[in-house]
């Protein structure tokens, strides 16, 4: 009552939009005041208006009746519109799912797509989400999550840095241009240029990198700008070999059983947007392989 009568500054008006009587909210309005110890409205001809302190309790209701009105607005959309949360690293999200979400979007414009990232080891265990599309290592991958492509890795550089540094036709050679090498403090699973040099030579890579990244997306930008040779990954990179940004190293590419995977982090929690997306990304990656 007290908003009401506060909002009109007047008993009668509050009593009437409330289906009440004038007696009533005054009566609410009295005991309201007593038990503040505070009068909250002045008395006046025809009339009532707000003391300071009810200045300050209609401010603190209406912002209160706001949080509530948002809140109800969020849960009823919520219901409206189903909804996936993502989790993925940087890598993943820019180059791979991004430039295809509007598709999905156009199949499912009633899904919500919430998408948290983050580098390096994810645990979903402890993320509020329902897919986990993340780099897998062989266990991974064998305990039945879906791959969605299996890590091929080949060195890149831009046309302008093979034409000055070029050609880089083997190890040898490759190892002596300026590497562009991404961390992996955190024990992540994918390749490096020691575990690359080594698989293919047999013999560790020794020397030093010109520039080390945290983030593969500065990485690839320094490639782009004729700043090293980075290692790219198929499937991540395609777009950029297609388009000429970049320039690939195939007679020194390297497969592993590694790669990326499709996991469903609640299982036991299925809906139709989650459905919806993982027969998605799976029929993505089915025609990425047919290409």
């Amino acid at each position: 009552m007290f908003e009401a009568a506060a909002r009109h500054l007047s008993f009668t008006a509050a009593a009437r939009e409330l289906r009440s009587t004038q007696s009533a909210v005054s009566q609410q309005i009295r005991t309201l005041e007593e038990n503040l110890g505070l009068p909250l409205f002045e008395r006046i001809y025809r009339g009532v208006q707000l003391t300071e302190a009810g200045q300050a309790l209609f401010v603190g209701v209406q912002e209160g009746f706001a949080t509530i009105d948002r809140t109800i607005d969020r849960l009823q959309h919520r219901h409206r519109h189903p909804h996936v949360n993502i989790l993925t690293d940087f890598s993943f999200a820019a180059y791979w799912l991004m430039p295809r979400l509007p598709r999905f979007r156009e199949q499912h414009p009633h899904i919500d797509v919430r998408i948290v990232t983050n580098q390096g080891v994810l645990d979903w265990r402890t993320q509020e989400v329902d897919i986990a599309i993340l780099f897998c290592d062989e266990r991974t991958l064998a305990s039945g999550v879906p791959q969605l492509f299996q890590e091929e890795v080949l060195p890149v550089c831009s046309p302008g840095f093979l034409q000055q540094h070029g050609p880089l036709e083997n190890l040898e050679t490759l190892s002596e241009a300026p590497l562009l090498t991404l961390t992996a403090e955190q024990g992540q699973s994918w390749l490096d240029w020691p575990s690359y040099f080594e698989q293919l030579a047999g013999t560790g890579y020794l020397g030093s990198s010109e520039l080390t990244f945290n983030n593969y997306t500065l990485l690839i930008q320094a490639a782009i700008a004729g700043q090293g040779v980075g290692m790219g990954w198929r499937g991540l990179i395609d777009d950029m070999l297609d388009s000429g940004m970049l320039v690939g190293l195939q007679d020194l590419r390297l497969c592993t059983p590694r790669g990326y995977g499709l996991i469903d982090a609640r299982p036991d929690s299925p809906g139709e947007a989650k459905r919806a997306f993982q027969e998605w990304v799976l029929a993505c990656a089915e025609g990425m392989r047919v290409e």
